[in-house]
């Protein structure tokens, strides 16, 4: 049997859910009441549930190369749509991670194949703050663009349809932006934060000034 290691790993860690937590499984399969939507990066580094230490059931995730939100990804609008309006989630977070490998091809003009027509997203992030870019190193130009490509994402989920008519009926729905480091497992808040129509651009221009000056210019 192909990966039978796996199906053996599957069957362990559910025998010792279930002895640790009798009735875990039965409960879960009853009810999926999340209050938080995770958008991240496919990257298999980065679990969204270990990583903020929430169970199975807490967390609603939807995960494509470099944390991209677009208005033609059906997918993805079909996912936030179906946590905003049918799991009525609080909170939706787009999680990047310093090192992502499809910032990295954006920015440094590796061509990965079909993949390259999805990125083009992140290349226009770049296009965007090109100044910015090229007013910091080089060797923090990576941190940086993986900074501002969540906070680009983060201004796109709320310019979404979906979040749009949830703020206009009142239904409390809270965006962030955060990036997490593979080399020490931490989260950071990119202070990118809006909770209805009216914050969304003072919002997107204060985390934009943020990273400039976590990185030491400030943009004029």
């Amino acid at each position: 049997m192909p990966l039978r290691h796996l199906l053996a790993h599957n069957r362990d860690w559910a025998s010792r859910m279930e002895a640790e937590r009798p009735g875990f499984f039965s409960g879960l399969a009853r009810q999926q009441s999340p209050r938080y939507m995770w958008i991240g990066c496919s990257d298999s580094r980065v679990p969204a549930n270990q990583i903020t230490g929430l169970e199975p059931g807490e967390v609603f995730v939807h995960r494509n190369v470099a944390n991209v939100v677009v208005p033609t990804d059906l997918n993805c609008l079909s996912t936030i749509q179906y946590a905003v309006d049918m799991l009525h989630v609080e909170h939706v977070m787009v999680v990047g991670h310093y090192g992502c490998g499809g910032v990295q091809a954006v920015l440094e003009g590796i061509r990965v194949g079909l993949a390259d027509n999805w990125l083009r997203h992140v290349r226009d992030v770049a296009d965007r703050h090109q100044r910015l870019l090229q007013a910091v190193p080089p060797e923090r130009r990576l941190d940086v663009l993986c900074e501002l490509n969540v906070i680009e994402q983060v201004r796109h989920v709320a310019q979404s349809t979906v979040i749009q008519d949830a703020w206009a009926r009142g239904q409390p729905v809270m965006l962030h932006g955060w990036v997490y480091g593979l080399q020490d497992g931490l989260l950071q808040d990119l202070r990118v934060s809006m909770c209805g129509a009216d914050d969304v651009e003072a919002a997107h221009r204060a985390a934009c000034a943020g990273v400039a000056q976590r990185h030491g210019r400030v943009l004029s």
